[in-house]
């Protein structure tokens, strides 16, 4: 694009200083190129930041090193700012904030047994009860504290 946008400048300078009317034509299809260029640039980015978006809503606030290896900088910066965004936002939801990431499908049962693939120590629940989730351990588990353990990776959800 910058190839373009520097050619075009040459011709113009040169339509202006000798008046060649002949570059015109040239000078317009390089000018109709770079815009298309610009246009299929913003949809493709437009396209990454919705992905990034839903990146959230499907691991939660830690993305995995494995996706976050494949992002870009500001790609990153922009998701830091979405997480920031997105929790202030539930924050300010009822008394003492609300989680809208959670339950996006409505729970056939408040319960869930799942198995736990990782060792990730100590696990707290409502009613103060610590849990150890050691690799291969299997628990009976309120299905919200639970989500997001699945989501990344530390928990799954065992089928009976």
């Amino acid at each position: 694009m910058q190839t373009l946008y520097e050619q075009n400048q040459r011709d113009v300078n040169e339509v202006k200083s000798e008046g060649r009317a002949d570059l015109i034509p040239s000078i317009k299809l390089r000018h109709c190129c770079l815009l298309r260029n610009q246009r299929c640039l913003t949809a493709y980015l437009y396209d990454r930041v919705l992905r990034i978006r839903a990146l959230r809503w499907a691991y939660g606030s830690v993305l995995p090193g494995s996706v976050q290896f494949h992002m870009c900088a500001e790609e990153l910066q922009w998701f830091s700012q979405y997480r920031k965004s997105l929790a202030s936002f539930m924050r300010s939801l009822r008394d003492g904030g609300l989680d809208i990431t959670q339950d996006m499908k409505p729970p056939k049962s408040l319960y869930i047994e799942v198995r736990c693939l990782k060792d990730h120590g100590e696990f707290e629940i409502d009613d103060g009860t610590v849990i150890l989730l050691k690799k291969n351990s299997q628990h009976f588990l309120p299905r919200w504290k639970c989500e997001q353990l699945i989501r990344q990776g530390v928990l799954e959800h065992v089928v009976s």
